[in-house]
């Protein structure tokens, strides 16, 4: 990925770069002065500027003028810089919901751009910052899920490698253009790779805490039913988290509560199944169910067995 951003960043400075290397009278333009750097393009000039207003932390500034650069630069060699600085900038201001969209936007547009697989990242880690806690809306949660999966999906091997050569790379030509923004994100995310928190040991850790918190989330839901002795429901939520979120720690007070239910529910032969259920997967556990057990053993009848009419 930092290879081809490289290859695009050189061949636009390499014209300026032959011109020192030539004689003048070689490099000038048979325009006068003034006509010639009027036609430097005005879009790369603002781009340059927004470079640096980000590189001073004036984000403000750099946001207004990428969002006018948005529009001006489809279809042009500048698309996929632009909205990928005004992406990272959003989700710099902590503006993830637009982060998220501009991000998509950029694989949207510019799907070959070496920016594709960090963008598909930082979608994914913004929906992970919008992630509310558990007991609000999940929404976000599973939408960083999905997101994090994608990447994976995409992108699973580990690229320390390729990093080590990037860092070192745009670590030099940050001693040649220190001012340079763009120059300081490949190497930032050069370094990133390098660190334990590479965008796929990122994605593959985050995944599993925020199933915890789905599963928390409907454990919650399911205790709110009970506390309104709408049981049926609750159990429904208990079941749930034993179908979809068997690899969570819920999952053993979810058991609990589904016997729970059952039990409040009358459903006796319900009951026992799941006690028996239980103890089979958690036999060092079985005390947790033992009063269930004696409960529902002093109510069952075997003509609630439906085996028994056979």
């Amino acid at each position: 990925m930092f290879h081809s951003v490289m290859k695009k960043s050189v061949l636009r400075i390499l014209p300026g770069v032959l011109c020192l290397a030539l004689p003048l009278s070689s490099c000038s333009s048979s325009k006068p002065a003034k006509t010639a750097a009027a036609t430097v393009a005005p879009a790369e000039q603002r781009y340059r500027t927004a470079t640096e207003k980000i590189a001073k932390k004036k984000y403000d500034d750099a946001i207004l003028i990428l969002e006018s650069l948005m529009f001006s630069t489809r279809a042009t060699d500048l698309e996929d810089d632009v909205l990928n600085s005004l992406a990272d900038t959003y989700f710099r201001t902590k503006q993830y919901i637009l982060a998220a969209d501009t991000y998509r936007r950029l694989l949207q547009q510019t799907p070959d751009s070496p920016f594709a697989k960090n963008a598909q990242f930082q979608i994914a880690r913004s929906y992970e910052k919008l992630s509310p806690f558990y007991e609000l809306d999940q929404e976000y949660t599973v939408k960083a899920i999905e997101e994090f999966t994608t990447y994976l999906d995409q992108y699973p091997s580990d690229e320390s490698a390729e990093a080590a050569s990037d860092a070192e790379m745009y670590k030099k030509l940050m001693e040649v253009n220190p001012t340079n923004a763009s120059y300081r994100q490949k190497y930032d995310a050069a370094m990133a790779l390098l660190s334990n928190q590479s965008p796929a040991r990122y994605s593959a850790q985050a995944i599993p805490v925020l199933r915890e918190k789905l599963a928390h989330n409907r454990f919650s839901i399911a205790h709110q039913y009970m506390k309104l002795k709408k049981y049926r429901a609750a159990e429904i939520f208990y079941d749930v988290i034993l179908d979809q979120y068997a690899d969570t720690k819920w999952i053993e007070s979810a058991w609990i509560g589904k016997i729970d239910m059952e039990i409040k529910r009358k459903s006796w032969f319900e009951a026992r199944q799941s006690i028996e259920t239980f103890q089979q997967l958690y036999p060092a556990k079985a005390k947790l169910v033992e009063a269930a057990s004696k409960e529902v053993l002093a109510h069952y009848s075997n003509t609630r067995d439906p085996k028994s009419k056979e």
